[in-house]
Parts: C-alpha cells; sequence; structure tokens
C-alpha cells in the first residue's frame, strides 16, 4: 500500500465521521465477520467468534498520549490522529453462561493467540485487538478483518508542517543466503517494514562481513561499491540489475552464504508506530466498558465483563510491559484498563515507540529492547548512567497498577537477556518485587515450553533424531534435538491462580526463581554455574561469551534510551560496554536450579537445555554459536556400561530408576510434590502418570 492510500483512503472516513470529543478512543466499529467456535473447541459452552475493526482517534494534547513519538506529526487537519484496529471476540452464545472474566490478547506478529478451551468452558470472553502498526507481512492492512486472519492496524505515516513526509536512515541486514537471486531484508520472519525513499544505491550503504561475535565484534566488513548492486529483483530470467523493487537487493555477483549483509538506506516510511499502544488500550477500555458506539452500533460484549487481564506470549509480552511503563493502563477518563496483565516468556520491553522501530526484531545484532528499566521497581542503572526508575513507576503515581504474574524459562535467560531485570545491570543484588507481582521460572526450558511427554525424551522412540530449527532471521538448525520441557502444566496452574487472584483476591503461590541470595545464580559460564563435563557437547560449553549479552549501545543524541523514544541517528550504533550476565546454577546432570517443581525436571531422562549451539553446517554464518532462543536436549545413556563406555558422568536411566515401574514412581512423586506447591492441576497430575505408565521409559 503506498504511503498517500496508508494515510489518507480510510481515514478520510474517519474525520466525515469523527464526532467532537477530545478524548482518545473507539468511535466505529465494524463487525466484518461472525461464526460459532467449533465444538471441539468449547469446553461445553457453546462459543461464537466475532471479529471486525474499531475506528478510533486520539488527541495529541492530552498527556495521556503525548507520550507516543511523533503523536504531533500524525495529526490532521481536524487536530486528532486517526487508526484502524482489527479485533476478535470470542464468547459464550448464552451471555447467562459469561463469567465476567476477559482476557485481552495481544497478538505475536499479528498471529491470533490460540483458543484455549479451559476458558471457554469457564464462560471468560477473549477479545485480541491489534497494536502493530509497520504494515509488514503478515501485519500488512487489509479491507476487512476475519476470525482466521491475522490482525493489523493502520497508522499514519509522520508528515512534516508542509505535508512533507519525515526523512532517515533504516538498517537492514540479510544472512544465511546464496546465490545470483535478489533477497529480501528480513527483521525475524517478515520484511523490515520501510523502503528505500529512492532506488540510487549511491545514497545507501552496502557492506559484507565475514563474522560477528556474540558481544558484537566484527571481523572482515569490505563496502560494495553503489555499481555492484541495486535495488532490484533479480533471477536468471532478470540478470544483474533485475526489475527495480524497493524491497530486495540484488548482487551483481550474487550472495556468499558465508558473510552477513548490512545495509544503511534513507526512507521517508516513518509509521507512528506508538499509536499501537493508545489503540490496544482503548478497544480493551471500550469492550470492557461501552454499550455502543457513537453510532449506535452495540459492543457484542456489553454488560460482561467485570474483570479483565492482559495477556501477551514472547513479542507482545514484550509489549505489555512497555504498554505499561508508559502509563497506558489508564484510560483518558483516568479510569483503570486492566486489572492484571500476564507478560508470558518476556522480560524486556517491545521496540516500538521511536521512528523506524523494527519490532518484529529478537535482540539480534542492533536492535532495540533492553534499554532503560526493565524492572519493576525503581533501580538506579548506574552502569549506563540511568536514573532510579522502574517500570511500576507511571501506574503507581495514578493507582492504576494490574496485578502481574510473569513467567520465563531458561531460553530468555540465555538468548533473550533476562537476568538485568532480577539483578539489574551490575549483577550485585537480587532487586525487590513489589506485593502485585508474582514471577516464576521454569527451569531448563525452551521459549514457550517443549512438547512434554515421556517418550519425547528417549532416542530411538520420541526424540528426533535431527536438531531443532533455530528460531530468528534465517538461523539455522541446532545440534540438539528440541528441548521437550513442557511449559504447558504450570501455565494451566497459572491460569487458575489468576482468575482467582484478580476475581476473588486469593494470592497465588509465592514468587520462585533463580536468586544470588539462594546462590542459585551466578555468572553465565561453565565453571560458575558448575555445568558438568558431558561427552556429547564440546568440553568448553556454555563458555563466557556463548550467552547473548547485555550490549550497551550509542544510539545518538535523539534517542532517549530509558524511555525507548526518539530516533536513531548512530546507524548502526556503536558499542559502549558490555554488560555482566548472569544464568541460574545447575545440578550434576546440568539441569537448573531455582525453578518451579515440573514433572519431567523431577523425573529427568536427561540433560535440558534452555540452549542449543547452531550447526552451521548448512547455514554457517552462526556456526558454533548460541542457536538464537531454542533449547537443546541429551539424553541419559541407559546402563550404566553404555554410560561408561562414552565417559559420560550422569547416571544412567536403570542408575536412577531401576525399571519401568522405578520410574512411574518417580513421576507419581513429582506430581505430588508440584501439586502441594500450587504449579500442577490434579486433572493434569493423573494425566501425566497415565502417560508415564505408556511410556516406553526403561521398557
Amino acid at each position: 500500500m503506498s504511503k498517500v492510500n496508508n494515510c489518507i483512503s480510510i481515514l478520510i472516513f474517519l474525520f466525515v465521521f469523527s464526532p467532537l470529543s477530545v478524548d482518545a478512543r473507539v468511535i466505529k466499529i465494524i463487525v466484518d465477520e461472525t461464526k460459532p467456535l467449533p465444538s471441539s473447541e468449547t469446553g461445553g459452552v457453546d462459543s461464537v467468534q466475532i471479529a471486525g475493526r474499531a475506528f478510533g482517534e486520539i488527541d495529541p494534547k492530552s498527556s495521556k498520549n503525548k507520550i507516543i513519538n511523533d503523536i504531533e506529526l500524525a495529526k490532521e487537519k481536524d487536530g486528532k490522529v486517526h487508526y484502524v484496529a482489527t479485533f476478535v471476540l470470542t464468547r459464550p452464545l448464552d451471555a447467562t453462561k459469561a463469567s465476567g472474566l476477559m482476557w485481552h490478547e495481544v497478538p505475536n506478529r499479528g498471529l491470533r493467540r490460540a483458543n484455549v478451551i479451559a476458558e471457554r468452558a469457564n464462560g471468560d470472553i477473549d477479545l485480541t485487538s491489534a497494536w502493530q502498526g509497520d504494515n509488514s507481512g503478515a501485519t500488512s492492512v487489509r479491507s476487512t478483518a476475519g476470525v482466521d486472519k491475522s490482525h493489523w492496524l493502520q497508522v499514519p505515516i509522520a508528515h512534516n508542517l508542509d505535508g512533507t513526509f519525515v526523512s532517515g536512515k533504516v538498517l537492514g541486514r540479510i544472512v544465511n543466503r546464496s546465490g545470483p537471486n535478489s533477497q529480501p531484508l528480513i527483521v525475524q520472519t517478515n520484511p523490515v517494514p520501510y523502503k528505500p525513499s529512492t532506488l540510487d544505491t549511491s545514497q545507501s550503504k552496502l557492506v559484507s562481513r565475514v563474522a560477528e561475535s556474540t558481544r558484537g565484534e566484527v571481523i572482515g566488513e569490505t563496502s560494495i561499491p553503489a555499481e555492484d548492486w541495486s535495488w532490484g529483483r533479480c533471477d536468471s530470467s532478470n540478470p544483474f540489475p533485475g526489475v527495480p523493487d524497493p524491497t530486495q537487493i540484488c548482487l551483481r555477483n550474487g550472495f556468499d552464504i558465508t558473510k552477513l549483509y548490512q545495509v544503511v538506506f534513507p526512507s521517508e516510511d516513518a509509521y507512528v508506530l506508538g499509536i499501537g499502544f493508545a489503540a490496544w488500550r482503548d478497544l480493551g477500555f471500550f469492550f470492557k466498558t461501552s454499550k455502543v458506539d457513537d453510532f449506535g452500533t452495540p459492543n457484542p460484549i456489553a454488560g460482561l465483563v467485570t474483570h479483565s487481564i492482559g495477556r501477551g506470549v514472547s513479542q507482545s509480552g514484550n509489549f505489555l510491559r512497555g504498554w505499561l511503563y508508559l502509563g497506558f493502563n489508564q484510560n483518558e477518563d483516568g479510569a483503570q484498563v486492566h486489572d492484571g496483565l500476564w507478560p508470558i516468556i518476556a522480560g524486556r520491553r517491545i521496540s516500538l515507540n521511536f521512528r523506524w522501530a523494527q519490532p518484529d526484531g529478537v535482540l539480534e545484532l542492533y536492535q532495540v529492547g533492553s534499554e532503560g528499566p526493565q524492572w519493576w521497581l525503581p533501580y538506579k542503572d548506574k552502569a549506563r548512567g540511568g536514573r532510579s526508575i522502574g517500570l511500576l513507576d507511571r501506574c503507581a503515581q495514578t493507582h492504576t497498577c494490574p496485578k502481574i504474574i510473569e513467567h520465563f524459562g531458561s531460553a530468555e535467560v540465555w538468548a533473550l537477556k533476562l537476568t538485568p531485570e532480577w539483578v539489574g545491570t551490575d549483577g550485585k543484588s537480587d532487586l525487590p518485587l513489589p506485593s502485585n507481582v508474582r514471577r516464576y521460572y521454569i527451569a531448563s526450558s525452551n521459549h514457550g515450553g517443549g512438547t512434554g511427554g515421556f517418550n519425547s525424551s528417549l532416542p530411538g522412540v520420541g526424540l528426533p533424531t535431527e536438531g531443532a530449527t533455530c528460531p530468528g532471521n534465517n538461523y539455522g538448525v541446532g545440534l540438539y534435538p528440541l528441548n521437550p520441557v513442557p511449559h504447558t502444566e504450570t501455565v494451566n496452574a497459572l491460569r487458575v491462580h489468576f482468575r482467582n487472584w484478580v476475581m476473588k483476591g486469593i494470592e497465588p503461590p509465592k514468587s520462585q526463581w533463580p536468586t544470588l541470595k539462594d546462590k542459585t545464580l551466578a555468572l553465565a559460564n561453565k565453571t560458575a554455574i558448575g555445568f558438568p563435563t558431558i561427552p556429547q557437547l564440546r568440553s568448553t560449553a556454555p563458555e563466557a561469551d556463548f550467552i547473548m549479552p547485555l550490549i550497551d549501545y550509542d544510539w545518538g543524541k535523539n534517542f532517549n534510551a530509558e524511555e525507548g523514544f526518539g530516533e536513531i541517528s548512530n546507524v548502526p550504533p556503536a558499542i559502549k560496554q558490555i554488560l555482566p550476565m548472569y544464568a541460574p546454577k545447575v545440578n550434576a546432570d546440568g539441569n537448573e536450579l531455582g525453578g518451579v517443581p515440573v514433572v519431567l525436571l523431577d523425573a529427568p531422562l536427561g540433560t535440558y537445555l534452555g540452549w542449543n549451539i547452531a550447526s552451521g553446517n548448512v547455514k554457517p554464518f552462526h556456526r558454533g554459536q548460541i542457536c538464537d532462543y531454542v533449547g537443546g536436549m541429551i539424553p541419559f545413556a541407559r546402563t550404566a556400561q553404555e554410560r561408561s563406555l562414552s565417559g559420560d558422568p550422569r547416571l544412567s536411566l536403570e542408575e536412577r530408576y531401576v525399571s519401568h515401574d522405578g520410574y512411574v514412581d518417580a513421576v507419581k512423586n513429582a506430581t505430588n510434590r508440584a501439586m502441594k506447591a500450587g504449579f500442577l492441576l490434579k486433572e493434569d497430575a493423573e494425566r501425566l502418570i497415565k502417560e508415564a505408565v505408556e511410556s516406553k521409559v526403561l521398557q
């Protein structure tokens, strides 16, 4: 969609019908699709799904909205800023079956969160609404919304007073790709959302790199002359310079798969992405409290919601943390929006509210997201010269702080730079948690958890023979199969606790995570955390520089790193320092300490890693480095003789459990421990015991 269409076509409709109110709010909703939820997903409560678009407006002069970067450059002739956001509602068909609780979901890269059958059985309502306005890949603007379609948010592009668009520099990267064909610029799995304002390559800078360390050290950088590449689509039918195309790069001599290519280019596509914070706030408040829109269209869940919890996973969990920090849990009239927030496997703030943001990023080199406070209560960030601030500062001032549950796995520690939230940037002491926050750590687990089960850990039965696929931007595969340690059962228990905490005031279990005080947290290297030498691993793993570190960048004078606000002028930024990273200590098996009870960890069948090593067999650029944010698994030997032959220090399955019945007993003991601690539901415990009985462990 062109800039003209993006800024004008749909918005003209809004300007004609905009009311006189100055509040940031939903003005109009349009229902595009209604269909029943399949009976297999209702939990016994017939449910309907309603998809549509919400048309909203924002007053840039409001103190609640001034924090949105470039908001003054997004307003139209009426002095307001307009947006269109998609939504999907899932509610009981019979209104009397509604529980009063609404879960407000944050889409992850435009994708709708999978239906939770247990919530339908409870009569809970689910609202998913858009926030990501970069018009990139799955978030591209379309004419309508749909129950099964991805979500999009239409926002203006920043423009100067004379109507011209603002300009600036954007960074894009191409990695692990080869051949004579052109290649797109990708951030995570979506296209870079910005296009060059000119196809004249002399106005951009393209370089290749032989290697980069996790610390950002660059090896073998070479500038590519402007005449040797083009903004174009080329292949065997269209050789260099190819057909002009602002989304792809064509090289005269083709791409070398052993190198990374990085381009800095001028653009004028400065989407005002911070509007996404206000849009998600406004839709949540409208559907929770309003009866009708300004045109008399009924709210499909009017009067059915008494409590609400915002929920997001990974990227969208980071959105929630940034949303709360910037004060968006307070509506224009001063009312609190949500009663609870659940940022899941998310320990930092989304990189959204600045010019040229790339919110699809997952913290590869030169990506924003770990600046400023990641901790809840005020902490003075002396290492980076920051003030004493915390994520709850603004909501505490306005008495709009929600109850919060956060939970993480090991992958967030090793690849997503989590531990500064726990110990600050200096790592000198554990940072305190406020009474409205609960933190739970699922040790030795993958990003989002694994498949669970017991056969999934057994070679030749359920354990894959191939390495896990590394997520992120074309990383390749890991040396080890995917870690199966699940989050499912823990999340099922936390869901019950959160409902009871928000709706009934019943306190959930105490927080549980690795700490310096308990001596379950240490510097992230093999010696400090006590990791054993396992024959299947290189003897030095995990090395001190293996973890993805917290990098302190110099973004330029126009960027406020604490607030995540402004414009980055140093593209790419210089690196000022590398801050110390911490990780949980491990037991003799290499499994982490300090987490909540999990059955597969209490009755282990191997070493479960929150990290993996990129093999580099097919995609060599990251060979030997951390496999982005995916975990791995190294099974135990079956017998003492097998482990002796390999030199494995870990006890074999027979030495641990003797027999299949012995393993089932270990699972029963583990389920009892987890249930007693409040992290396993009875029905899940019974299922796990049944699965253990039916498993092939020592069969």
